[in-house]
Parts: C-alpha cells; structure tokens; sequence
C-alpha cells in the first residue's frame, strides 16, 4: 500500500488563502536566515513573480525550514514545499555534471560564474537529467572559496596539514583531499558550533558566510586565491507535480524570471554580501594570506587530475564530450566577466 504524505501545516495554510483570495500561491522553504543572500534572492524572485502576475501568484515563505539542508532537495521533490534550494554536494554521488561548477580558480565573483553556470548547464539535457523528480529554476554557485581557520597562517600546501576543516561536500571534498588536508563533511549551518567547541580547526568558505554563520568573530586567518580555491554548485528548485498542474499563463509567468534572471539574483546578491564580509574580516583583524604564484601552482599541480577524472566521471553519467562542455563554461564566464 502507498505511503501517504500528509502536507506540512505551511502548505495547508498557502492552499486555504489560495483558494479563499483567488490566488495561486507557491510554498517556499529555506534552511538559512532570511537575511541570507540565499533567502533574500528567493524573496526578490517570489516578489518579482507576484508584480508581475499582479497579484495573481504569489510566495507563502515558511517561517521554518521543511527540512535540513541535507534533505532539501528531497523535500521539494516530495511536496513538502513548491520552492527551495540546495547544494549539490550535499547529496554525495547524487550529481556529476554539476561539479563542473566548482573547480579551482574560475572566477573572483559569483555573478558571472552563476550565469555561465545557468546558461552552460541549460544547453545540456544530461544535466536537468540528474534533476529528477524537480522542475530546475536556476543553477548558480557561491563566491570564490577561501580557507580559513583559527590556528595559523597558511600560505603553501604544507601549512595545510595537521588541521581539521569542515566541508560542505561535492568537489571542495576532492579537492581538500588532493591537497592533504584533515576534513569532515557537515553542512554550513553546523560551522559555528563546531569551530567555537573545538571539533574543527577551520572551514571552507565564501567570505559572506563568515557573517551569516556567525564566525566571523571566531576565524583567526584567511587565505584567498585567485579565482578561488573552489566554488560551490547550488541549483533553486521547484515540484515538478506543482509546475505541471499550473495554468499556461502561469508557467510562463515561473519560467519568465528564471533561469539566467533568477542565477543573477542569487549571484548578485552573494556578491554584495562577499563585500560586506571581506570589510568585517578586515575589521576584525583577521589575517588574511593572498596565495601567491608557488602556492597557486603548488594547488594546480595536486588537483589536475580531478578534472581528468570529472570528465570520465561524467562520460559514465550521459555528458558525451565534457571537456568540450568544461572548455564552454570557462569561455562564458570570461564572456561575462568583460
């Protein structure tokens, strides 16, 4: 016998106004605070949806997350809310394609990569084919990775060693261990906890998160690179069932704002918020180490196979020339970077 889901308290309420005001409304869910330039984006694509259909469609943004990180892709795909976004990464092994996103040194800020990102991504059907079960909105990434810790400065591979360092999964996994470092994989939400107590040395972050995951205070030294160490691939994410059962008019109102709009969104607003958090590490004396061109090779010459290894990998998954896809993706984020 099928297992029936009951729809959460949130859904129930959005369904109720909906029908009692004529009005269609989508239930969005997101697991970081609403002052997250996560969160902020998906508010400015729910108020750009409902201007647009002037009033006709509008968000119901839950006060509570319908689930943790880890189980926010699911959680869409299964009705639980219309709306969210998660990291690929977060789910290892799931995706493969994606990880194309989040090789070392691709760009210094996250809007263009995004939109590369999107536009790349949605050329391809083999990446929507990894989507399964959920409508994609959007494909983007965060801002340029940056190593931090509490410990010691770290300006080569080797001061890498002897740290412990939280990951948030996906290719910073590889990477980080390519490069002999000491990591454990948990999501961003759980980074204070574990730096304040003493369980991690360090974490591997865009510079925003230091503020919104309330480390700022707590991180000792920083070190850059350019293009960044790494990015993070994230995709915003609809139900694939809630899409379908809406109107013509409707759809195309969803589809109008995404895509490259809505990978805009979330990249524009990371970039502001990367500001904001290079000014607080500065006022908070963080040390920060800018890799120089030794450290940069050092990390090239560790990692190179991975990208040898993503292209076999994502071969295996239906991507038929990924080289040529990876070429792609570099070519537009210059494009978008001019």
């Amino acid at each position: 016998m099928p297992r029936l889901t009951l729809p959460t308290l949130g859904a129930m309420t959005a369904l109720f106004a909906s029908l009692a005001h004529g009005q269609t409304v989508l239930t969005a869910s997101t697991w970081v605070p609403p002052t997250h330039a996560l969160s902020v984006a998906q508010k400015e694509w729910c108020d750009l949806l409902e201007k647009n259909t002037s009033g006709k469609m509008k968000c119901n943004i839950l006060p509570r997350a319908v689930s943790a990180p880890t189980g926010t892709y699911d959680a869409v795909k299964n009705g639980l809310a219309d709306l969210s976004f998660t990291v690929h990464g977060y789910t290892p092994g799931r995706f493969v394609a994606t990880q194309m996103a989040e090789f070392p040194f691709l760009g210094n800020t996250s809007e263009p990569i995004s939109v590369a990102f999107n536009k790349i991504a949605t050329r391809y059907p083999e990446f929507a084919a990894e989507h399964q079960g959920v409508k994609v909105l959007a494909y983007f990434t965060h801002g340029p990775g940056i190593v931090f810790n509490v410990k010691k400065p770290i300006a080569k591979v080797e001061d890498l060693g002897g740290l412990k360092f939280r990951v948030g999964g996906g290719m910073v996994n590889d990477i980080s261990k390519t490069l002999g470092m000491n990591v454990t994989l948990k999501p961003a939400t759980e980074s204070y906890e574990l730096l304040s107590g003493g369980g991690m040395d360090g974490t591997l972050f865009p510079a925003e998160s230091t503020e919104s995951f309330r480390i700022d205070k707590i991180i000792k030294h920083a070190t850059v690179f350019p293009g960044g160490l790494y990015n993070t691939s994230f995709v915003a994410l609809m139900n694939q069932a809630r899409y379908d059962k809406l109107s013509a008019d409707e759809k195309k109102a969803i589809d109008a704002i995404s895509g490259e709009p809505y990978a805009r969104m979330f990249g524009r607003n990371w970039d502001k918020v990367d500001r904001r958090g290079m000014a607080l590490m500065q006022a908070n004396a963080v040390q920060i180490v800018r890799a120089d061109a030794n450290f940069v090779a050092e990390v090239k010459s560790k990692t190179s196979g991975l990208e040898a290894k993503w292209v076999a990998d994502a071969k295996v998954k239906g991507l038929k020339d990924p080289a040529k896809v990876l070429a792609e993706f570099r070519a537009e984020i210059a494009k978008q970077e001019k």
